[in-house]
């Protein structure tokens, strides 16, 4: 129950911020997108994982990565180009894409604050654009969990709460200033109440 719950609002949500990005950053066929945090599966299933190439119009002008094995995500999107890599070290020349964008990546970035502006670095070297999107800590209830308040809760706390239902403990939730904090230039950061999308640069 919780599971569907969660699934049905990560897909809500994720189409917003689709939305969004094409309301703000107006792609078209020509332009390179690069999207840093996939997974190795496909779409659909229950899942919300790699919406962004389910669902982007011109497939094969996105550059994927991810830092697993990316065999069943090839399988899955093969117009798509998958690199795996650290999102902490792109292999990719200054300014290579258009857009770069990371959807609910950088607060599992392991490693704090540092590790997480070096992942938002990269992204902004990497890219003329980025559109980057994250939980807000604010929001009363965790968007991965849906336990209300547990993100508030002192570390080892949070952690347990976090692995009781499944998750990754490896969760470093941002607040609007700390988003935006992490960006080599100023960005706009919108707060959609339980998601803060920085969209850059300003």
């Amino acid at each position: 129950m919780v599971q569907r719950l969660a699934s049905r609002t990560s897909l809500r949500s994720r189409e917003q911020k689709l939305h969004l990005f094409f309301e703000l950053l107006r792609p078209g066929p020509e332009t390179t997108i690069l999207d840093v945090g996939v997974t190795n599966a496909p779409f659909g299933g229950g899942s919300t994982d790699n919406f962004f190439e389910a669902r982007y119009p011109w497939p094969w002008q996105i550059t994927a990565v991810g830092d697993t094995e990316l065999d069943r995500f090839e399988a899955a999107f093969p117009a798509v180009r998958a690199v795996r890599a650290d999102g902490r070290a792109l292999p990719f020349a200054d300014h290579t894409f258009d857009i770069a964008f990371s959807n609910a990546v950088v607060e599992h970035v392991d490693g704090g604050r540092d590790a997480q502006r070096r992942f938002v670095h990269e992204l902004a070297r990497v890219a003329r654009h980025v559109f980057v999107t994250t939980p807000n800590r604010f929001f009363p209830i965790e968007v991965h969990t849906l336990l209300p308040f547990a993100h508030w809760l002192p570390q080892p706390l949070r952690d347990q709460a976090v692995r009781a239902r499944g998750f990754d403990a490896t969760l470093d939730l941002l607040g609007p200033r700390d988003l935006a904090s992490l960006f080599p230039y100023s960005v706009r950061v919108l707060n959609r109440g339980m998601t803060l999308i920085a969209v850059g640069p300003r």
